[in-house]
């Protein structure tokens, strides 16, 4: 154990408590005064206005949604000439015409087109606009953006989906 030694041969000094205490306090005041209770005052509205802005996109977000998933009605069938999803063109440019079948390949897409021109022609389809479960068994037109799969050759995220029969 080491022990300090008092060379001066004087009384330790205890620290003044007291002292300690009205400097903490005055630490504290600091803070609130100028310009600490501008910066302190402007985190508080930051927080504030970030949390109330990502509450307004989230209302805006689901009535967005619902708006985009065009979804059939329950027991109905899409009529011929029938469209869903977005108009956007720029977005969704590429389409293929083709019948809807249920299925992707090895986790790429959640359903495929079978066209003319056998399986080589297939397109893997997935589509965070409609529900494809509408369509499967009929002849579509769909638009949607193409991307080139690992395993699938090509995957299509619909975007627009016409009922052709």
């Amino acid at each position: 154990m080491i022990e300090e030694i008092n060379l001066d041969n004087q009384p330790p000094q205890e620290p003044n408590q007291a002292e300690g205490k009205l400097r903490r306090s005055r630490d504290w005041s600091a803070l609130i005064k100028g310009k600490n209770l501008a910066l302190v005052l402007g985190v508080v509205v930051i927080v504030f206005l970030g949390a109330f802005s990502g509450w307004l996109l989230s209302n805006t977000a689901s009535s967005t949604r619902e708006e985009l998933q065009s979804q059939v009605g329950e027991g109905q069938k899409p009529q011929k000439g029938e469209e869903f999803g977005v108009q956007d063109k720029d977005t969704f440019s590429d389409h293929a015409i083709g019948e809807v079948a249920e299925g992707g390949i090895n986790g790429e897409g959640t359903h495929h087109l079978l066209r003319e021109g056998g399986p080589s022609q297939t397109v893997f389809l997935f589509s965070s606009v409609l529900d494809l479960n509408d369509f499967i068994g009929r002849k579509v037109e769909v638009w949607g953006e193409t991307f080139s799969a690992e395993k699938a050759g090509w995957l299509m995220d619909i975007g627009k989906l016409k009922v052709l029969d």
